[in-house]
């Protein structure tokens, strides 16, 4: 079971069903917006985002056994304690088990065409772990790219079945504020990629892959890195200062635990030029990440005062 889980990765999935809760419960439900999906019905949406999710970690798995022996060999599961077999089997239980409830989903709210949501979610992680991660800039794309759809398919999924000529706008207002959490998911995960690609250099070199760092070389990705990361740091200082200046308590969570922590991941760029360096790096866009979805608790302080 403790293999199974960390092949899964638990964490992360626990995660993506945080963020899924407070953007229903924390975000829509305080304000009485309109949502299609019960409770129930929530719930399937978050286990078949999670398995589909999960499928994906498995089959990246399975495509990274060599180059994960190079560059974390302590971490490597399938061949050690799984083995590839039973590997391919999760990814193919995991996976018909996520799209068959992303299926019902779409169906039990009148709307047969979201169903392609989770086909073309499925097949790009496949994509994504078969091909995309060793090309330029592509796979890393890729992956953030699916990373925010996992924040904006509460939306798609709760607010847009219930849109009427009446609730329209509030029904539009809500989205905006998910697609900026999208937006802040999708630029937080670029920058962590391509820390991971500096960190693992070694194994994606040796393996034959195109990553960014071994296409422009480690010196020009780290500027790069530098670069990207003032980007959503920029961004969040001048949203702090247009629309959240009348509220204190909003500033100062936004100061202290976003604003700070992207200052001090720059500071850590700048100065990297090791694996750990660079794995220090990865783990605090991760709390950063978490950090900026848990901001989603202040909204009914921001919105209402």
């Amino acid at each position: 079971m403790p293999s199974f889980l960390k092949l899964i990765r638990w964490k992360n999935l626990f995660m993506i069903a945080l963020v899924q809760c407070l953007i229903k419960y924390a975000l829509f439900h305080p304000f009485g917006v309109s949502t299609a999906l019960n409770t129930f019905q929530f719930f399937l949406l978050i286990l078949s985002t999670i398995c589909i999710a999960a499928a994906g970690y498995v089959i990246n798995d399975i495509y990274d056994i060599e180059t994960d022996l190079i560059n974390k060999p302590e971490k490597v599961v399938i061949g050690k304690v799984i083995s590839k077999k039973v590997a391919y089997n999760l990814y193919i239980i995991l996976n018909v088990t996520g799209v068959f409830i992303g299926f019902y989903i779409s169906y039990a709210i009148g709307k047969n065409e979201f169903f392609a949501i989770f086909v073309v979610i499925s097949a790009l992680l496949y994509v994504y772990a078969s091909y995309l991660k060793q090309t330029f800039l592509l796979g890393n794309i890729t992956i953030s790219i699916l990373v925010a759809l996992s924040v904006l398919i509460v939306g798609i999924f709760e607010l847009i079945p219930a849109m009427t000529n009446q609730n329209q706008g509030i029904q539009l207002v809500f989205f905006r504020i998910l697609l900026n959490y999208a937006l802040f998911a999708f630029m937080i995960n670029l920058i962590r990629e391509i820390a991971k690609d500096l960190e693992d250099f070694d194994g994606d070199y040796k393996t034959g892959m195109h990553t960014l760092p071994i296409v422009i070389g480690r010196k020009r990705a780290t500027t790069l890195l530098f670069v990207t990361c003032l980007i959503p740091l920029v961004a969040i200082i001048y949203y702090v200062n247009n629309t959240l200046y009348k509220q204190p308590v909003a500033v100062i969570y936004y100061l202290i635990f976003i604003i700070a922590p992207l200052i001090y991941l720059c500071i850590l760029i700048f100065n990297a030029k090791t694996k750990r360096e660079f794995h220090t790096i990865s783990n605090v866009l991760k709390f950063v990440m978490l950090l900026g979805m848990l901001s989603i608790l202040l909204y009914p302080f921001i919105l209402l005062h």
